[in-house]
C-alpha cells in the first residue's frame, strides 16, 4: 500500500468502506450532487437492535490498498454504488458490462452493490431488480436515499453472517493465516503444525475478529478480542500484527471515550441514543477496574450472565493509555518497510487524538515522526497533499508557524521544476493561507498600531513569494499590490539596498498598471484592502493655517451675544452654542472664507535613501466642497523634518473637516487618512468656512518700509511704506484700493491709529477725505479707488536744557536766562551771529537724531454674502515716518510793547538742520538760518484772552486729575498762540512756560490812555538809566539802536502824542 489517507482518524476503524463510481461518461456536477445526498446517509441503526452501522464514503480508492482489507477491515471495500447516464435502450447492454467490469475490481471484498441509471425510459427502466434503480432525471430521484439505505442494511446482514462465521468455535477447523500482500511469500514452507504457528494464526483472527465486532456496533465485544488478540500475538512476536491489534484497541477505546469523534467539526459525528446515556459515566477517576471475561461471550455478542456487564468498561483504555499504546504500535510498524502507509496513518490518528486532549507537545512528537516516515517515489500531487495535510495538523494542535512551514512547502511544491505545467494559483492559494502562521495580514491598519510581530525577514520573502506568483499568474494589480503592502509595512526593515530593489520593482509594475485605492477581491472572495503611502514621505504633524492677515474674516459684534456671554445670569443658555470636548479638540478657533485659497502645512520627513518624488500631492476634506490644488514635492535623501504646504479653495460655506491627504509615489496612488496615523500631531482637522468676500489690494505712492510694526495691542500689519520728513513738513500719500475678489465691495471705514511715540504730537498726523472713496462704491471686481491722504509732522521745537547750556558757553545765544519778570530779564549784548565751526557741528550733532512715528491706517471693508452674514475683512497700512529735526526754539522771552494790549515775544531759534533754511512769521520779515546756526527773532503779538477758550466738559473734568485738567488748558493756550504766529509749520506749543503764557495773557483791568502813556515814559526812563551802562541794546526785530537815538524816538513820540 503506498498512497495513504491523510483523512484517517481513529473512529473509521468502525465503519464501512463504500466506493461511489461514475460508470461511462457522467456530467461532474451531476454525479457530485448525486454523491453529496448518497454521502449524507453516514449512519444508520441497525432494525431490531440497539447497534449503530457507520459508512465512509470514497469517490477514489486505490485497488491496491483494497489488498490490506484483511489486515484492517476497515480498509476493505465492502459496497460499490455506480452511477450512470444511459439516454437510449440500445446503450443499456453496454452501461451493463461497464458495471459489471467495475464490480470485478472490487469483486473479492465486496458485499453487495448497487447501479443508479439516470435518464432511461421504456420496458428496461420498468423491470424490477434488486441491484439497479432507474430514474427518470438527476431531479427526479425522492426514492434514491431509501434505496441507498436498504443497499447499507443489505451490508450488515453479510458482515454479521462474516462476524458469526468467524466467531463460532470450530475446534475441529484449521484456522486460516490471515496475511498482508507482502508476508505471503515469506510464509511458503512454513510448519503450519507448530505451536507458535497456531498461535499466530489464533492471534491474527481474534485481532479480525475484533475489527469485524467494531464494525457491527459491539465495541464491548471488540475490545475483549483486541486484548485477547495482544496477548496471542505479543508471546509470538508478530510485531506487525501486534501493532494492528493495539491500534485497534485503541481506536475501540477512542470510540469510547470521544463519541463525537477526532475528525473535528467536519467529520463530527452524530451521537447514537445508547451511546450518549454512558457518555456521562466516563473519565470517573477511582473507578474500580475489573477485566471480563472472554469466555462470557457467546457467538451473538451478549453475555449470558449480565452481571458481567458491569465490568466490561475497564477493558476501554484510559485516554492516557490510549497514546502510550498507539507509540507502541507505530514502533511495530516502524520495523517493516512496507508498513510506511500504515505507520503515517496511525501517527496521524493520535494527533486528532492529542488534539482533542490538548497534549500539543506530545503531538508534535508524533507528526515530527509522520514527517521523516518513507513511503518511496511519491508524486508531485502526493507531496503537496502530504505537506498540507502535516500543515493542518500542526495547526489543529496549535502549531501556527510549523503549519505555516508545511504549508509553505506545498505552495512552492505546486511550482516544482519537475513539474511540467506549474500551478501559479494553487502555489499562490497556498501562500496566502500560511499568513496567519507567521502573524502577516494583508490589512495595513492591523500594522498602524506600533507593535510589529512575528519575524520580519520571514515575512518579508512571503511576501517577495506572493509578488512572484501573481506576477507568474498574469496578474500585474496584484502585484503591485503586495509589494506596495511590503514596502508600506516592512520599510523599517529593509536595508538600503532592499529599499531601492523594492522601489525599482515598483516602478517597472506600475508602468504597466498603476496601483490605486480600490479593492482587490480575490476568486475565493478574499479581499486585498488598499495600502496607502503612510509612510512615504512620513508625516508627523498636520496644522490648519489661518488666511493672511488682510484677508481674515471680522464677526461684527452681537448686542445679543455680548449680553449673553458676559451678562447672562444662567449657566447655560440655548442660545449660546456648546461644543463637546471631542468637538472642542477638533474645532479651530479662526475661519476661511468660501473663494480664498487656504493652506495646510505638513511637517514630512524621507526616510529613503536617496531623493523622494512625490507627486499630486492634495487635500482630502469633507463637509463643504473643496477643491484641492495639487503639488508635487522632491524631498533630498533621509532628509530632517521639512514643511510642505498644500493649498485648496472651499467652494461652499460652512464646516470643513480635514480629513488627510493623497499623494502619487512610485506610480501608486494613495489616500492617507489622519486617523489611520497615531503619531501625528494636529491641533485641529475642522474649520469654518464664512461665506464670501471681496478681496482688497492697496498700491501706495510711498515705498515699502524695511521696518516692521509692532502694535502694542499684538494686532499685525499687512503692508507697511515708509517716509523721511522734517519736523512740521507735510506729504501726500495717495492709496490706491483695487477690489482683486470675486465679490463687490460695498462698505468701507477708515481709521488710523498712532501706534507708539514718546514724542508729543502736535495737530493731526493724518487727515483724509472718507467721501472721495465712498462716492465711487460698490467697487466690482477689478475695478480701483483712490484715497488721498495727508501726512503732517508736528512734534516738539522746543530744545532740551543741556542743549541751552551748550550754546550759552559757546556765546551763540545772548538772551537772559529764564527770571521771574521779563522786567528784570538781564540782556547781554551779542556782537554777532556765527556759524558754528568744526568741533561745536560735532557737539550739536548729538541733538540731531532722528525720531520715529509709526501709524496704522485701518480699512473696514466689507461686501457679497458675507457682508449679509455680518462679515467683514480688515486690512492694516502701516505707516513709519523718520522725522529729523528742522529747527529748536531755544530761547523764549517776553518784552512789553508800547500797548497793554501787545508784547514783544522774543525766541532763540535754532537750525539743526544740515540746509540753510528761512523762517517766516505772521506780519514779520523772514528769517534767514544757516546750517547749525542760531538768531533771534522778536514778534509783535496781541495779548490774549484765555478765559474764552472753551473749558473742559463735566464729564472729561470727572475722570482727569488736576495735573492733566492743566496741561491740557496750556495745551489749548499753546494752540491759540501758534495759531496766530503761524511760523514756517513749526509750533511754539512746547516751548511756552507758565510765566511767559502769563505775560502773553490779556490784564483782566485795563487803563486810560493817559495812565498808559505815563507808564510808557516811565519805563522808558527806567530803560535809560539801566543802558547807561551798555552801549547797545536789542529791543525790536534785533535792530541796534543808539542811545541818543532811543531819546530822539521816544521824545517824537510823546510830542504827537500830546498834541493828538
Amino acid at each position: 500500500m503506498s498512497i495513504p489517507d491523510y483523512m484517517q482518524c481513529a473512529e473509521d476503524h468502525q465503519t464501512l468502506l463504500v466506493v461511489v463510481q461514475p460508470v461511462g461518461i457522467v456530467p461532474e456536477e451531476h454525479f457530485f450532487k448525486i454523491y453529496k445526498r448518497i454521502a449524507s446517509i453516514n449512519q444508520i441503526n441497525v432494525r431490531d437492535s440497539q447497534r449503530v452501522l457507520y459508512i465512509r464514503y470514497r469517490h477514489h480508492y486505490p485497488p491496491e490498498n483494497n489488498e490490506w482489507g484483511d489486515f484492517q477491515t476497515h480498509r476493505k471495500v465492502v459496497g460499490l454504488i455506480a452511477v450512470t447516464e444511459c439516454v437510449q435502450a440500445k446503450d443499456w447492454p453496454q452501461t451493463a458490462e461497464r458495471y459489471h467490469n467495475q464490480k470485478e475490481v472490487f469483486g473479492s471484498t465486496l458485499y453487495d452493490s448497487r447501479l443508479l441509471v439516470f435518464g432511461l425510459h421504456g420496458e428496461i427502466a420498468e423491470q424490477t431488480r434488486t441491484d439497479v434503480a432507474f430514474y427518470p432525471n438527476y431531479e427526479e430521484c425522492k426514492e434514491m436515499e431509501k434505496r441507498v439505505e436498504d443497499f447499507i442494511e443489505s451490508l450488515f446482514i453479510v458482515l454479521e453472517s462474516k462476524r458469526l462465521d468467524r466467531t463460532t468455535d470450530k475446534s475441529g477447523d484449521k484456522i486460516p493465516l490471515l496475511c498482508v500482500p507482502f508476508e505471503k511469500k515469506d510464509f511458503v514452507g512454513l510448519d503450519t503444525d507448530s505451536r507458535h504457528y497456531k498461535k499466530r494464526c489464533q492471534g491474527r483472527m481474534r485481532k479480525h475478529v475484533g475489527d469485524l465486532c467494531l464494525q457491527a456496533g459491539m465495541l464491548q465485544d471488540a475490545l475483549v478480542h483486541y486484548h485477547m488478540a495482544v496477548e496471542l500475538l505479543r508471546s509470538v512476536n508478530d510485531f506487525l500484527w501486534l501493532g494492528a491489534a493495539l491500534e485497534g484497541l485503541c481506536s475501540a477505546s477512542v470510540i469510547y471515550h470521544y463519541p463525537g469523534g477526532t475528525a473535528g467539526k467536519f467529520g463530527a459525528r452524530k451521537q447514537s441514543i445508547s451511546v450518549s446515556a454512558e457518555s456521562g459515566k466516563r473519565h470517573r477517576p477511582g473507578a474500580q477496574e475489573v477485566l471480563i471475561d472472554p469466555g462470557a461471550l457467546t457467538t451473538n455478542g451478549i453475555s449470558a450472565d449480565t452481571s458481567s456487564e458491569i465490568g466490561r468498561a475497564k477493558n476501554c483504555l484510559s485516554p492516557e493509555d490510549i497514546i502510550e499504546k498507539y507509540k507502541e504500535a507505530i514502533s511495530y510498524y516502524g520495523k517493516y518497510k512496507n508498513a510506511g502507509v500504515i505507520e503515517l496513518e496511525a501517527c496521524v490518528k493520535a494527533v486528532r487524538v492529542l488534539a482533542i486532549q490538548k497534549r500539543s507537545m506530545e503531538a508534535s512528537e508524533f507528526l515530527q515522526n509522520a514527517v521523516y516516515i518513507n513511503l518511496g517515489q511519491l508524486s508531485e500531487e502526493e507531496k503537496i497533499q502530504r505537506y498540507s495535510i502535516l500543515s493542518e495538523l500542526y495547526d489543529l494542535i496549535g502549531f501556527h508557524r510549523k503549519s505555516a512551514f508545511f504549508k509553505r512547502v506545498a505552495a512552492m511544491q505546486c511550482v516544482a521544476p519537475t513539474i511540467p505545467e506549474p500551478g501559479w494559483r494553487a502555489c499562490y492559494k497556498l501562500l496566502l493561507e500560511t499568513l496567519p502562521g507567521y502573524s502577516l495580514s494583508l490589512d495595513p491598519k492591523d500594522f498602524s498600531k506600533g507593535n510589529h510581530k512575528g519575524w520580519a525577514a520571514v515575512q518579508m520573502r512571503l511576501l517577495h513569494e506572493l509578488v512572484y506568483a501573481s506576477r507568474r499568474m498574469g496578474n500585474p494589480g496584484l502585484s503591485v499590490r503586495h509589494l506596495s503592502f511590503l514596502l508600506q509595512t516592512m520599510l523599517d526593515f529593509l536595508s538600503d539596498q532592499e529599499k531601492k530593489e523594492v522601489t525599482q520593482s515598483l516602478e517597472n509594475y506600475t508602468s504597466k498598471c498603476p496601483g490605486g485605492m480600490e479593492t482587490i477581491t480575490l476568486p475565493d472572495g478574499l479581499k486585498l484592502l488598499p495600502v496607502p503611502f503612510t509612510k512615504l514621505p512620513i508625516v508627523r504633524s498636520v496644522k490648519l493655517l489661518n488666511l493672511p492677515l488682510g484677508l481674515r474674516p471680522h464677526k461684527v459684534k452681537s448686542l445679543l451675544g455680548q449680553s449673553l456671554a458676559t451678562k447672562s445670569p444662567f449657566i447655560y443658555s440655548p442660545i449660546i452654542v456648546h461644543n463637546r470636548g471631542e468637538e472642542r479638540g477638533k474645532k479651530i478657533d479662526f475661519q476661511w472664507v468660501q473663494g480664498d485659497v487656504c493652506e495646510v502645512q505638513l511637517m514630512v520627513y524621507n526616510p529613503m535613501p536617496f531623493e523622494l518624488r512625490v507627486e499630486n500631492v492634495g487635500l482630502l476634506s469633507s463637509g463643504v466642497e473643496f477643491e484641492s490644488l495639487p503639488a508635487a514635492l522632491s524631498l533630498p535623501a533621509e532628509s530632517g523634518l521639512y514643511p510642505v504646504t498644500l493649498v485648496g479653495v472651499p467652494r461652499t460655506s460652512g464646516n470643513i473637516t480635514i480629513n488627510g491627504y493623497h499623494t502619487s509615489v512610485f506610480g501608486v496612488t494613495s489616500d492617507c487618512l489622519l486617523e489611520n496615523l497615531p503619531g501625528v500631531k494636529t491641533s485641529g482637522c475642522t474649520v469654518e468656512v464664512v461665506p464670501a468676500l471681496p478681496r482688497l489690494q492697496l498700491n501706495t505712492s510711498l515705498p515699502r518700509s524695511a521696518h516692521t510694526l509692532q502694535p502694542a495691542s499684538g494686532e499685525e500689519v499687512s503692508t507697511s511704506v515708509s517716509v523721511q520728513l522734517f519736523n512740521g513738513e507735510s506729504q501726500k500719500l495717495v492709496v490706491k484700493l483695487e477690489n482683486i475678489g470675486s465679490e463687490p465691495l460695498e462698505t468701507l471705514e477708515i481709521t488710523s491709529k498712532v501706534v507708539t511715540t514718546k514724542e508729543k504730537l502736535f495737530g493731526d498726523f493724518l487727515t483724509w477725505n472718507l467721501d472721495e472713496v465712498l462716492s465711487q462704491l460698490p467697487l466690482k471686481p477689478g475695478q480701483v479707488a483712490t484715497l488721498t491722504v495727508g501726512i503732517r509732522v508736528k512734534l516738539d521745537f522746543s530744545g532740551q536744557e543741556s542743549m541751552l547750556q551748550d550754546l550759552n558757553d559757546d556765546g551763540i545765544s545772548v538772551t537772559g536766562l529764564p527770571i521771574s519778570s521779563p522786567l528784570r530779564q538781564v540782556l547781554k549784548p551779542r556782537t554777532e551771529s556765527k556759524p558754528l565751526n568744526s568741533s561745536e557741528s560735532n557737539k550739536s550733532g548729538e541733538y540731531n537724531h532722528v525720531k520715529a512715528l509709526e501709524a496704522i491706517l485701518n480699512f473696514k471693508y466689507s461686501g457679497g454674502p458675507g457682508h449679509v452674514e455680518g462679515y467683514y475683512r480688515n486690512l492694516s497700512l502701516g505707516l513709519h515716518v523718520d522725522v529729523e529735526p528742522s529747527v529748536f526754539f531755544t530761547r523764549v522771552s517776553t518784552l512789553p510793547a508800547t500797548s497793554t494790549r501787545q508784547c514783544h515775544l522774543l525766541l532763540d531759534v535754532f537750525n539743526a538742520t544740515e540746509h540753510e533754511l528761512t523762517v517766516s512769521a505772521k506780519n514779520n520779515e523772514d528769517l534767514v538760518l544757516h546750517a547749525g546756526e542760531c538768531q533771534r527773532m522778536a514778534i509783535q503779538v496781541n495779548k490774549f484772552n484765555f478765559e474764552n477758550l472753551p473749558q473742559l466738559s463735566e464729564e472729561t473734568s470727572n475722570f482727569t486729575n488736576l495735573k492733566q485738567q492743566e496741561e491740557e488748558r496750556q495745551h489749548a493756550r499753546g494752540f491759540e498762540i501758534n495759531s496766530q504766529l503761524d511760523i514756517w509749520e513749526a509750533s511754539v506749543e512746547g516751548v511756552l512756560n507758565q510765566l511767559v503764557l502769563e505775560h502773553l495773557q490779556l490784564a483782566p483791568l485795563q487803563w486810560g490812555e493817559s495812565q498808559s502813556r505815563l507808564c510808557s515814559l516811565v519805563a522808558m526812563l527806567w530803560l535809560i538809566t539801566c543802558v547807561k551802562e551798555r552801549m547797545c541794546v536789542i529791543v525790536h526785530s534785533g535792530t541796534q539802536f543808539c542811545l541818543h537815538c532811543i531819546l530822539y524816538s521816544y521824545l517824537q513820540w510823546v510830542d504827537s502824542a500830546s498834541q493828538s
